[in-house]
């Protein structure tokens, strides 16, 4: 039997934010002191140092461009073990420098993607009250080749 996949936990923090990707919105905190974006919401803004950040969620376009990627090939936490190998992105957001991101590339494991390749927000649905980000590659990207693992398994 597999396990079923892992379904988000809303905190005071986070609420606001799942209550938007159900929406297929993506919407991110942004500190009321010093009005920059803080992903993942915590209780000091990294930016400003407040330990009162108040954040308001906004929504945000969902364009950025990939940083560094990897491919999971051993899931390390229950429920994911039939979705290996899955591609992983770390995107910066367009909003503001520094404004980063991890969460699957859709396009699958096998895609060559490059430093800088331009992406999409998109929503997965996982259930009936929860979607996760994910990204797509945006048009003009050099990635949307694909090719197949060589034998030890990396992705050129």
């Amino acid at each position: 039997m597999t396990a079923s996949r892992p379904i988000p936990v809303p905190d005071d923090l986070s609420a606001d934010y799942w209550a938007a990707a159900r929406r297929h919105v993506l919407s991110l905190p942004r500190c009321s002191r010093c009005d920059w974006f803080a992903f993942p919401p915590t209780e000091t803004c990294m930016h400003c140092g407040t330990t009162t950040p108040m954040y308001r969620f906004e929504p945000v376009r969902g364009r950025g461009s990939v940083r560094s990627w990897t491919v999971v090939r051993n899931a390390s936490l229950l429920g994911f073990a039939d979705r290996v190998p899955y591609l992983l992105v770390d995107v910066e957001l367009a909003e503001q420098p520094g404004l980063r991101m991890v969460a699957q590339l859709l396009e699958g494991p096998e895609t060559v993607v490059h430093v800088d390749d331009p992406v999409l927000v998109t929503f997965e649905d996982i259930d009936e009250e929860f979607s996760i980000p994910a990204f797509t590659l945006a048009g003009g990207s050099t990635a949307n080749r694909t090719t197949s693992p060589t034998p030890d398994g990396s992705i050129r």
